[in-house]
Parts: C-alpha cells; sequence; structure tokens
C-alpha cells in the first residue's frame, strides 16, 4: 500500500527573498494510542488487553527513568533511544560548566525492522 502525499509551497527561512519551492509532504492517515496498539497487540497473541498495557506503561515510565540515568535505551530490531544535548562552545576546556548545555532532547535511532519498513515504501500523489 502506497503512502499519499501532497504538494506543499514553501519559503527558505534563511533568505526570505529566494523563490518559494514545491515539497513534498506525507499525508497522515491519524494516529494511533497506546491503547489501540495493546489492543492490537492483544489480538495477534494470547496476553490479554490489560496485561499488554500494563507492559506498555511500564515501557513508557522506564525509558525516560533510564534514559535521565545516562543509559542508552536500545529496544532490539525497533531502535534504540538516547540523551542528546546542545552547547555553548567555550575557548577552553576548564570554562565548559553544564550551564553551557542550553538543548535537552531524546533521539531516537530506527533499528532494522523501521528502516526496512521505511525502506520499502512506496508513495503516490494525493487528489
Amino acid at each position: 500500500m502506497a503512502i499519499k502525499f501532497n504538494v506543499q509551497e514553501i519559503s527558505n527561512p534563511q533568505d526570505a527573498a529566494a523563490p518559494k519551492k514545491f515539497y513534498a509532504r506525507p499525508v497522515r492517515s491519524g494516529e494511533i494510542t497506546l491503547e489501540d496498539l495493546a489492543s492490537d497487540i492483544s489480538h495477534a497473541s494470547s496476553v490479554t488487553e490489560s496485561d499488554v498495557m500494563a507492559v506498555l506503561y511500564s515501557l513508557v515510565r522506564e525509558i525516560p527513568r533510564n534514559i535521565s540515568q545516562g543509559y542508552i535505551v536500545r529496544l532490539g530490531s525497533l531502535g534504540s533511544f538516547r540523551l542528546g544535548t546542545g552547547s555553548i562552545g567555550s575557548d577552553t576546556a576548564e570554562d565548559v560548566t553544564a550551564a553551557n548545555i542550553h538543548r535537552k532532547r531524546v533521539l531516537f535511532q530506527n533499528g532494522m525492522r523501521i528502516k526496512k519498513a521505511i525502506a520499502d515504501l512506496t508513495f503516490r500523489k494525493s487528489e
């Protein structure tokens, strides 16, 4: 099944005088919630929906807890989560302190299963 895309005209944010260009943007089909995933997983296995929810809630709790302790959280072929930061440069190593860090974010790196799913995608223009 092909992913639909539409066309958007976008200006260059770094050069307002530059001509606008057209870009392909995926059309989203909606969203799937944690509860939807639990239901789908439950129907595809012998585990009850409430047991799946308990595991998923624990996963949602444990990922940020472990990241905040400095761990990379690897979820097999799904991928991994880790902490990323942005910091202000200093002239010497001695001048660098925690105050240099101005941005914190969680980075997700695709695992092989997601990489393969993305590589196999096809697209078609939305009418």
